[in-house]
């Protein structure tokens, strides 16, 4: 699954739960609450004051590293 700003993390939860982790250790612990089944990566990023382009980038090295 490609992952991008606009992935919605209720589509990442349904169809990459490993990369969960990766969201959880920048603090989204809600992962399966009602926002993040419509929220993008960048709104959740800034929602939690992260940048989305760095973190796209550690979760794809997170994914890899699997």
């Amino acid at each position: 699954m490609e992952i991008t700003r606009e992935t919605v993390i209720g589509d990442i939860v349904a169809n990459c739960p490993e990369a969960m982790p990766a969201f959880m250790e920048i603090g989204m612990h809600c992962m399966g609450c009602a926002m993040a089944s419509g929220e993008t990566v960048e709104q959740a990023c800034a929602a939690h004051g992260v940048d989305p382009d760095e973190f796209l980038e550690a979760l794809k090295e997170y994914l890899q590293s699997l």
